[in-house]
């Protein structure tokens, strides 16, 4: 005889099986889905690390080359890391290397070259900052003057304003615009911390176009003579 605990028993267990009859199909796709996406993540977390790791090995590559001087090497080592490695951060820092040593060597073109593609490739927006910076340099020593102001970065990161304001009155200057420089000379003493060494250079730079930075006077404190009368 079936006592109401096995009665209530027998309902739940029903209940259960008309749940799972409706909805069992639903539930089994969405675990697989969840479990399938969990699974992809960590595929495409071990893949990141993986070509990051093959990429810092050839960046250690053309690191060796830059120091060996050898700009050959230093091309073919950066082609191989934009083909197989583009859109990791060791590929962005491979072309401003690259650049750098192109142009110690006076390779420009192949500098200039280095430099646009961290500009539209670099994965972090710092190193295409830089690259603009160090593509005005290498602009301005060609003497391309309105090339250089157009590939200064318009709206760059707070801690590369200073940097940018100073490449601008480097220009400036060279074009004969002794006022425009000035100006762009104070806005980059005025972004960079009094404690940076760079800053030093941007004053010479104001005072060579006599306009060198007021600085605070000094308040001299003298100590109240030994027993004077309060």
């Amino acid at each position: 005889m079936a006592t109401p605990l096995d009665l209530q028993e027998q309902e739940q267990l029903d209940s259960i099986k008309h749940f799972w009859k409706q909805y069992g199909n639903l539930i089994t796709w969405v675990l697989i889905i969840a479990l399938g996406g969990f699974a992809a993540f960590n595929g495409w977390q071990w893949m990141q690390r993986d070509r990051a790791v093959k990429a810092s090995v050839l960046f250690d590559e053309l690191d060796k080359a830059v120091t060996a001087g050898d700009t050959d090497k230093v091309a073919r080592v950066l082609a191989d890391m934009k083909e197989r490695y583009g859109s990791t951060a060791f590929a962005g820092q491979a072309g401003l290397l690259a650049a750098k040593a192109q142009f110690e060597k006076g390779q420009n073109d192949a500098a200039r070259a280095s430099l646009e593609w961290v500009i539209g490739n670099a994965s972090e927006k710092e190193y295409a900052v830089l690259a603009r910076l160090r593509l005005a340099g290498v602009l301005l020593d060609e003497k391309k003057y309105d090339e250089a102001l157009k590939a200064l970065p318009t709206d760059p990161p707070t801690s590369f304003a200073g940097l940018a304001a100073d490449r601008r009155g480097d220009i400036l200057t060279a074009q004969g615009k002794a006022d425009e420089a000035r100006a762009a000379y104070q806005v980059a003493f005025d972004a960079m911390a009094p404690t940076l060494d760079y800053r030093r250079l941007v004053e010479a730079k104001l005072t060579a176009l006599g306009a060198a930075p007021e600085t605070p006077a000094t308040v001299v404190t003298v100590p109240a003579a030994a027993g004077a009368s309060k």
